[in-house]
């Protein structure tokens, strides 16, 4: 039991004890953790395998990975944004992103953002179809098409360089490569990693790396003008990923599988010794027992030799027969076709030219009536016309219906001729230049079409020459056409001329275009049945075979000689007949 003045100290030291623990206990609390800031960066969405979204949506590649090693390491935090590469190059400009993980260093690029230290370097590589013309430099794509990243540090490096291509910008570099896969583009100039990463990924077999080091750039982080605390930071991040050996794993993961790898002196001592010895040996016994076998092997390679020839001569043989199959099938298509069309148009032609006649007899007859009353009375309406004028103008139109029932009429019989199957002798004496006018007679529309500069010189008193007129017409026509098609505009000119050469005893039809001419490398193959550079526009590689072979029955010569860009000219010689044969 506490007396009065004992409860009142207690109840003093009690208070004095409370005010010294809850101050106490207040200093202990620790202060609220300072917020760490994110970091936001940029990337190319379509640059596999540096970075790229994979197929959950995620941020992937190397330089993503690299980018979490150096926040790690660094103890920042980052958040990806990847994009178009142009919408991301924009972003940092604009300040809505901090730094972008991965950009070619070039002295133009370092006037707009800081780089860092290159993270690695990059090689640019030109891609082309493997039945493309090879090439070895970047100067060898002058004139060609070429398809290049938009916005880019090759599209950067061509513009600077004032590359003389002809640049196919393209969203992506899988585009790009897409592009020339499908033949729109000659030539791809992509980096060599994400190249290969691209064609392996796409299956896209028919694209080899042609130029291997067009170009080598510096690969790193870009960050905006004067944001040196951050780039200091990704340097000092990038040195110790290097001194840990991390850099290397991630290196190795995502790249190093796509470049050839350094091979030492003692792997290749290694495999030596493994190959060479059991090599040694194995020839060793080849050589005593190709002595025993020396004399069978000869004899049947003699045998194999005599059976290659033999198979040749079948091959050719069969190419040959399947080429006269393939035109004779087309040739009694055409004739039936033919047939059809010429019957349902010589009839109301053969109207026309039996009506026409009898009108212009009528109207003979009548202009005597009808000027005897113009002469009495006056002029007056005929036809809704007065009549002065309709005297004129009649016999005039009588007169071009006439003849152009005679032009259909001569069409459809040049068309007839060409197509008309049966007797192909070469026993007829052909007049070349009355075959030349009915070539351009039946292809006149074509001609037209194409041009408005055609032209025509045909030498006189040409000697015949013997062979099958309907064939011989069949390859103008075709040569005809040619020149047509090779036109870009119809302010460029055709130009056909015929000629006799005495000393030669041989007649000559030439035929220039200026057009746009044919690739040297094409020149001597224009002739092989089945190729053709018009393939997307429906050729078939088959109308200069079929020529040259019915030049050929023809003893003739087919020649070209052509010049890209400026046109091509084509040169047909036939041997003429004797003169007493000509008589």
């Amino acid at each position: 039991m506490l007396f009065p003045g004992e409860a009142q100290v207690w109840r003093l030291l009690l208070i004095i004890g409370l005010c010294f623990f809850f101050p106490i206990t207040a200093a202990a609390v620790p202060p609220p953790t300072e917020k760490i800031p994110v970091i936001v960066v940029g990337g190319d969405r379509d640059y596999p395998p540096y970075e790229f979204i994979d197929k959950d949506g995620q941020p992937s590649g190397y330089n993503v990975e690299l980018t979490k090693a150096i926040a790690e390491v660094m103890g920042i935090k980052v958040q990806f944004r990847l994009g178009s590469w142009a919408e991301m190059r924009e972003a940092l400009q604009r300040g809505k992103i901090d730094v972008l993980q991965g950009m070619s260093y070039s002295e133009e690029r370092a006037g707009q953002v800081d780089f860092s230290l290159p993270h690695t370097i990059v090689n640019h590589a030109v891609f082309a179809r493997r039945d493309s013309p090879n090439v070895n430099a970047l100067d060898e794509l002058e004139g060609r098409t070429v398809a290049v990243h938009r916005g880019g540090i090759m599209h950067d490096y061509l513009v600077s360089h004032k590359f003389s291509g002809r640049l196919t910008l393209t969203e992506t570099p899988a585009d790009a490569l897409r592009q020339l896969a499908a033949g729109t583009t000659d030539y791809a100039i992509v980096a060599i990693v994400p190249g290969m990463y691209i064609i392996r990924e796409l299956k896209l077999t028919n694209l080899i790396p042609v130029v291997r080091n067009v170009a080598t750039q510096r690969y790193c982080y870009a960050v905006g003008k004067g944001n040196t605390e951050l780039l200091s930071r990704f340097n000092e991040g990038l040195a110790i990923l290097k001194k840990t050996g991390q850099y290397s794993l991630i290196y190795n993961k995502w790249l190093g599988v796509l470049e050839p790898q350094p091979v030492d002196l003692r792997t290749i001592a290694r495999y030596a010794a493994i190959v060479v010895v059991p090599l040694i040996l194995l020839l060793g016994g080849f050589a005593l027992w190709s002595r025993t076998l020396h004399g069978q092997v000869a004899l049947r390679t003699a045998d194999l030799t005599r059976e290659i020839a033999e198979r040749r001569h079948a091959e050719e043989e069969l190419r040959l027969n399947q080429q006269q199959l393939l035109q004779a099938d087309k040739m009694a298509a055409l004739g039936v076709l033919v047939s059809g069309v010429a019957h349902e148009i010589n009839n109301p032609t053969g109207l026309i030219l039996l009506e026409v006649p009898t009108l212009k007899r009528f109207q003979a007859d009548a202009a005597k009536v009808l000027e005897q009353y113009y002469r009495e009375n006056g002029d007056f309406s005929c036809g809704g016309l007065p009549y002065s004028r309709m005297r004129e103008e009649v016999p005039r139109s009588l007169e071009k219906l006439q003849e152009a029932g005679k032009r259909i009429k001569r069409i459809v019989d040049d068309l007839k001729d060409f197509a008309r199957q049966g007797n192909s002798s070469l026993n007829e004496i052909v007049d070349l230049n009355a075959v030349a006018q009915a070539a351009v007679r039946l292809v006149e529309p074509s001609i037209r079409k194409a041009t408005v500069r055609f032209s025509a010189v045909y030498a006189e008193e040409l000697p015949g020459i013997r062979g099958n007129s309907q064939r011989i017409e069949q390859v103008l026509v075709n040569l005809i056409l040619n020149a047509c098609q090779a036109l870009p505009d119809i302010s460029r000119a055709i130009q056909l001329t015929t000629s006799y050469d005495r000393e030669r005893g041989t007649v000559t039809f030439r035929l220039r275009d200026e057009g746009s001419g044919i690739a040297p490398e094409n020149l001597a193959r224009l002739t092989d049945p089945f190729f053709t550079t018009k393939r997307d526009t429906g050729g078939t590689g088959l109308g200069l075979s079929v020529s040259a072979g019915i030049v050929k029955e023809h003893g003739g010569m087919l020649e070209f000689d052509s010049i890209p860009g400026r046109g091509t000219d084509v040169t047909l010689t036939l041997p003429t007949v004797p003169e007493e044969e000509n008589r």
